[in-house]
């Protein structure tokens, strides 16, 4: 959505005029596809894993050249100010761009290690409200998952279809929300993800099996989150940066769509185990496991050959493989997740669902949904012209988020099982 720069407050057109240089700066810096493996290694390499010959992968990578992009971000930066939310919010967008552009001029290298930390966090950072930490979660949801079996198959496991089955499928739900050919499903032979979303574009790796609950899954997590919160985006008159994830909005962003899994029923335990899985391997790596390490680990964990190799070159994307280094994306999976769910119950004990609907007017995080708020107000900022379905019912929502706060006052530690026997 193009506004005219007209139609903007006078006093906003600053900020407006600052978003669009931002934009254009960081127009270079692709993060994902700047460290990717090409396809053709990973097959190469998953076919060896599965006969037993363990070597590590020789990649390399295009380093770019971002000097001016930093250059131009650190001017808009200083620019920004923080003397209004606007100006903070682009101060703060503006500063992790150049982070990841720092982080993308030493890709190969470990130095991606410390600028990966600062823009996803580390296994080892608490959880907000708690005195434990993401570390902590992560072996939690792991002994749990394996105490309860998760690693059965699950009901409609057998119930398999393939990349263009569901690209057909998902392509006729989307259109009926959003609008027919609003967001386009595609199959993509190079992805390295199962799957992944843009504003109008979700790709589906071929030659991958899906089953029922991959695509709820895929609705839930990719359509109506990442996809929505950037058609959202783009009818912001004043921020068109709203439509894009920035690096300081990976947590809230990837925690959102994990948390909307969790509300839609499109989550189970073995789900908290992979995403848990991840974050030990983190761990892992950060204390010098090398990438065969890192991978036998997953593949101890109950993996395939191809799961556990996607999901250690997944920790050690644009880093050396020999130990003690990891790129931190996957922390943000967990610890969004439990950041997002607290926020959604102290919002509603707070009694502001409005913020709860406002976090799907773009892509901005837990602090900036607040600190927006007056530009929400004046009409700066529009509210979300789409919600996911789960969004939409808002006494149900309300339930779980009503039964969630009162619950969360038991402490289980303090709950004996021939109590409950006596009480029913």
């Amino acid at each position: 959505m193009n506004t005219p720069a007209s139609a903007i407050a006078p006093e906003l057109q600053r900020y407006a005029a600052l978003d669009q240089r931002l934009l254009a700066a960081v127009r270079g810096i692709h993060i994902l596809p700047t460290v990717a493996w090409p396809a053709s290694l990973e097959d190469r390499m998953i076919a060896a894993y599965g006969n037993g010959q363990f070597t590590l992968p020789e990649v390399t990578y295009t380093r770019p050249d971002l000097g001016a992009a930093r250059a131009e971000l650190a001017v808009i930066e200083h620019e920004a100010g923080d003397n209004d939310p606007l100006g903070d919010y682009l101060r703060r967008t503006a500063e992790s761009w150049r982070i990841a552009a720092e982080m993308l001029e030493a890709v190969g290298t470990a130095c991606v290690t410390a600028p990966s930390i600062a823009l996803y966090g580390k296994p080892g950072d608490l959880i907000p409200g708690s005195q434990r930490s993401n570390l902590d979660a992560a072996h939690y949801f792991v002994e749990l998952s394996d105490e309860l079996g998760a690693d059965l198959l699950a009901d409609d496991s057998s119930v398999d279809m393939s990349a263009s089955q569901l690209r057909d499928e998902l392509t006729k739900t989307l259109d009926d929300f959003f609008g027919a050919g609003m967001i386009k499903v595609e199959v993509d032979p190079e992805l390295t993800a199962k799957a992944a979303a843009g504003a109008t574009r979700i790709r589906l790796r071929d030659g991958t099996s899906f089953s029922e609950y991959d695509r709820h899954q895929l609705l839930a997590h990719e359509a109506f989150v990442h996809s929505l919160t950037a058609l959202n985006g783009r009818q912001q008159p004043l921020l068109a940066s709203l439509a894009r994830t920035s690096p300081r909005v990976t947590a809230t962003q990837e925690g959102l769509a994990v948390f909307a899994e969790l509300m839609s029923g499109a989550i189970d335990i073995a789900r908290l185990k992979r995403i848990s899985l991840r974050i030990l391997a983190i761990d892992m790596a950060l204390n010098g496991a090398d990438f065969v390490e890192v991978y036998k680990y997953f593949s101890a964990c109950g993996q395939s050959v191809s799961d556990s190799f996607h999901s250690a070159q997944r920790v050690f994307r644009g880093v050396p493989l020999t130990g003690g280094a990891a790129f931190a994306k996957d922390n943000v999976y967990l610890s969004g997740l439990l950041t997002v769910h607290t926020f959604f119950r102290w919002a509603f004990k707070q009694q502001r669902m409005d913020l709860l609907r406002h976090l799907f007017a773009g892509k901005m995080t837990l602090h900036d949904v607040i600190a927006l708020q007056p530009h929400f107000a004046s009409g700066a900022i529009l509210p979300p012209r789409w919600l996911p379905p789960w969004m939409q019912h808002v006494h149900g929502l309300a339930g779980k988020l009503a039964f969630s706060v009162f619950i969360n006052g038991i402490h289980m530690n303090r709950v004996h099982g021939d109590e409950l026997l006596q009480s029913v």
